[in-house]
């Protein structure tokens, strides 16, 4: 092949399966894939972005045949994996689609590679994936489709044998990356979605790529255990060029410690309001990277909400994880981000190894005190690679079937039964909700009620199911 490929990326997301996703409706662009597409425009090769966001799998698979792609590169994460499992053995058995080289991508590949590779994929990226994409792209322009050993980063078969290269470099120099292809996109959907059920809409925008912290159930499969960073120059101009092209009400930066430098933040203040960029926005961060001045520079920023990890509620569960934070240190700053006017949420997890139903009354009386006013729960599962995962395989009680499962469908012995959490959840949520009522409405407010009700139902039934 010497004419430029036919290339498609793709992700394999249908908000129409979601059932969560479609009470909440908060649906974000595939980031990932349309900094993979920038990027091979930035080098000469044009490609195509199939969002499937709004789309289904009968529509994806008749886009394929019609566009019948040279180079299919699909990303897939825990959440896409049995999708992208039924368009990879869509592609493998369409025989209009036999030229097609599938690539996949992705937080899920680097502990699964042969998995993916038997299931449909002839090559797989590991980790950060705009240069391996690339030299991948080069060498089919080339007219080579079967060897790639000089390629880092990425693993094969050649002759039923698994070929995995040399760990690829990451990028030092983000700021030479080009900005995410949104124009590929009906960017449109996602804000009108926005509009109709929240009354603002909603962009993203990563200025980061890695996390230096070392938390046990963390996935690093993609940008690994580093800190890198857009000049908050660039990031205020991207800012600045989503206000003109967009118009957004907010913005949600997806960078997984936005307050990791202190520095860099004062410096991105300084030059949103110079450029005239801000637009509110909400982003996470840790309680120890956090202070007064922070909270103010954050405000000062655009920043409308702020969500303080914490995990726990308990220290010793938190010292489990590695969180390397202190649990009062996350009450002050939500209490801190509430009395500077913002709004606090944190996200919580139950069902850690360790964890008693003493540690779980813990964390309700610590949400009662740092009162945010946003939080999530999930039941702690562990994800292949991480250090949760190490520690408790030996303990796991489930056999999964690779094909038709994910990692959320792994268990493992816990303190109490499985169905035990799935009532806990629902305990600390009514809890939590009924004092937070009474606390600012008052002691007979009849929602307050309705769920103090509903906490006492479910703290019988975790009894029950202990």
């Amino acid at each position: 092949m010497t004419n430029t490929p036919n290339i498609v990326f793709s992700h394999g997301y249908f908000i129409a399966e979601d059932a969560k996703e479609q009470a909440i409706m908060r649906p974000y662009p595939p980031l990932g894939i349309l900094y993979l597409s920038a990027y091979l425009e930035q080098h000469g090769f044009d490609n195509q972005v199939y969002d499937t966001t709004f789309s289904d799998l009968t529509k994806a698979k008749s886009y394929l045949l019609e566009q019948k792609p040279d180079i299919l590169a699909l990303y897939t994460n825990l959440m896409t994996k049995l999708n992208i499992i039924e368009l990879m053995q869509f592609v493998k058995a369409s025989p209009s689609l036999a030229h097609t080289l599938l690539v996949i991508g992705g937080p899920d590949v680097r502990y699964n590679v042969a998995d993916y590779l038997q299931a449909g994929a002839k090559v797989a990226v590991i980790g950060e994936g705009e240069q391996s994409m690339l030299e991948i792209v080069e060498t089919i322009t080339q007219g080579n489709r079967t060897q790639f050993g000089h390629i880092d980063g990425i693993a094969y078969y050649d002759n039923e044998v698994l070929i995995q290269t040399n760990e690829r470099q990451r990028i030092k120099e983000i700021n030479e990356l080009p900005l995410p292809n949104r124009h590929k996109i009906n960017m449109q959907a996602y804000l009108d979605t926005w509009k109709n059920f929240h009354g603002k809409s909603a962009m993203t925008v990563s200025t980061q790529r890695g996390c230096p912290y070392t938390c046990k159930w963390c996935s690093t499969a993609v940008y690994g255990q580093s800190y890198r960073r857009r000049s908050p120059e660039l990031v205020a101009t991207e800012l600045k060029s989503l206000k003109t092209d967009y118009n957004p009400d907010s913005i949600w930066f997806v960078d997984d410690v936005f307050t990791v430098s202190h520095k860099w933040l004062a410096a991105f203040r300084d030059a949103v309001i110079a450029q005239d960029a801000i637009i509110p926005f909400e982003c996470i961060t840790r309680a120890d990277r956090m202070n007064p001045e922070v909270i103010q520079m954050l405000k000062e920023a655009g920043a409308f909400r702020i969500w303080i990890g914490a995990e726990s509620g308990s220290q010793k569960v938190i010292d489990l994880m590695d969180r390397r934070v202190d649990v009062q240190q996350v009450r002050d700053m939500i209490q801190a981000t509430r009395k500077a006017g913002m709004e606090a949420g944190t996200f919580i997890m139950l069902g850690y190894p360790g964890e008693t139903q003493e540690d779980i009354r813990e964390t309700v009386q610590h949400l009662k005190e740092s009162d945010p006013h946003h939080f999530t729960i999930t039941v702690a599962y562990p994800i292949k690679g991480t250090s949760l995962y190490q520690e408790v395989e030996a303990l796991q009680t489930t056999s999964l079937d690779w094909m038709k499962t994910t990692d959320r469908d792994r268990d493992f012995e816990r303190s109490y039964s499985r169905r035990y959490y799935d009532y806990a959840v629902r305990w600390v949520e009514n809890s939590v909700r009924a004092f937070q009522l009474r606390h600012h409405q008052g002691y007979w407010h009849p929602r307050g009620l309705k769920h103090q009700v509903k906490a006492w139902l479910m703290y019988g039934a975790m009894q029950l199911n202990k």
